[in-house]
């Protein structure tokens, strides 16, 4: 359904952040928890507030579950206004086919490339020299969240870093208290990560990775980070795993659980709770260890229409995504940190500052999808919840498949 209103010129209109002629924008997305759907509601109110009509078409599940479900309406000529996907690789074949709207005179007016930290994810939307997409944030998987009153209350220190965590597991658990709590799926994958990272080092990390150093993987700093991960399996007891990434979450928030491993996304999760950072709960970045954050997050691209206002619509939506009080808005309410440094975000909880500080520090890295197909990420990922639910499955064993998936992994 289109809303027509007159107003002086497109040209005027995008400077503006208003379009000619109204126009009803679906967005696909997969934010539904409780912290994302809150968030996502700032992007939406932004963007009606331009005359326009954000029609939200979030799709329930995880990155995994929708990035299909959005790639095959595209391909199969039923395409929405706008979608988000994650920086790196996943769009490269809807872009070589053409369906996807190019934004390079958007980026240029508007000076992306100045105002876009860092400067890696607006590499990753373009290809071939041309501008696809907007990224709306920096996200990071490192971090661990822990429940200060579970520890308090049972007399034991809060730990600081991933090390004392494992200590106090034991007295957690004489608690009768869950140490980690974990998710089925890819959150098993997000928490392994960040404890290879903490073990290892973030340059081995990479050198394994995007390098695809074999030697590496195979050897003892490779072994030194499954025998870890074996460690890790033996605390979580497997009628304890949960189905969903915000259900392990909220198992911390509620007492039930000591700790979890997740994303910054996860502190929308305490924010919508209702606690307050380094009172009721503690966020660690690099698992207190290694204070290092990767630099993925979320970027939005706009299939292309044979609708002129359309395109019209989704031009302004990406500016929009882009403007200042939008990314204030919307990152406090995700938890993750704005792709523009230029901001005020004073107001930023304990754990946003952290990233923030670690971000103008310099010490990030690319993400998963930055240096690997997402083939082989989702091969990764079939391997460590594996070797999780599997304690058959030995650590050479781990080691050895997770050296042939590296090895066969093609270039990027």
């Amino acid at each position: 359904m289109k809303k027509f209103t007159v107003v002086a010129g497109m040209a005027a209109a995008l400077m503006l952040g208003t379009s000619a002629f109204a126009t009803d924008v679906e967005v696909t997305h997969w934010w539904t928890s409780g912290g994302e759907a809150a968030a996502v509601a700032e992007f939406a109110k932004a963007f009606d507030a331009t005359g326009n009509k954000w029609v939200d078409g979030a799709i329930a599940g995880s990155g995994d579950t929708a990035r299909p479900i959005i790639i095959s309406r595209i391909l199969g000529g039923n395409p929405m206004g706008a979608t988000q996907l994650n920086p790196g690789k996943d769009a490269d074949d809807l872009i070589a086919a053409d369906l996807m709207l190019d934004l390079s005179e958007l980026a240029t007016q508007e000076d992306w490339k100045s105002i876009i930290n860092p400067t890696s994810q607006l590499d990753s939307c373009t290809y071939n020299g041309k501008v696809y997409c907007v990224p709306v944030n920096l996200h990071s998987g490192q971090w661990m969240w822990l429940n200060r009153k579970v520890y308090e209350d049972n007399g034991l220190a809060v730990p600081t870093n991933w090390n004392e965590f494992v200590a106090s597991a034991g007295d957690i658990q004489a608690k009768g208290i869950i140490p980690l709590s974990m998710a089925n799926g890819w959150a098993v994958g997000a928490a392994l990560g960040p404890i290879e990272i903490a073990v290892s080092g973030v340059d081995n990390y990479v050198k394994i990775r995007k390098d695809r150093d074999i030697e590496l993987a195979a050897g003892p700093e490779g072994r030194k980070v499954w025998e870890a991960l074996d460690a890790t399996r033996k605390l979580v007891d497997p009628a304890n795993i949960v189905p969903q990434w915000n259900d392990a979450v909220a198992q911390v928030i509620r007492g039930e659980a000591a700790a979890n491993i997740m994303g910054d996304w996860a502190g929308g999760e305490f924010a919508v709770a209702g606690l307050v950072a380094g009172k009721d709960f503690d966020c660690l970045p690099g698992l207190g260890l290694a204070p290092v954050l990767d630099t993925g997050g979320d970027v939005f691209y706009f299939p292309k229409n044979a609708d002129p206002e359309v395109t019209k619509a989704q031009l302004v939506l990406a500016s929009t995504l882009l403007k200042k009080e939008t990314q204030v808005a919307f990152n406090l309410k995700k938890g993750s940190l704005p792709i523009r440094l230029d901001i005020d975000i004073s107001t930023a909880n304990d754990c946003m500052q952290k990233g923030l500080e670690i971000l103008k520090s310099g010490a990030a890295f690319p993400s998963g999808s930055q240096m690997l197909d997402r083939d082989s990420l989702n091969q990764i990922t079939d391997l460590q919840n594996n070797f999780f639910a599997d304690q058959n499955v030995t650590v050479d064993e781990a080691q050895a498949q997770f050296v042939e998936i590296i090895k066969n992994a093609p270039p990027l």
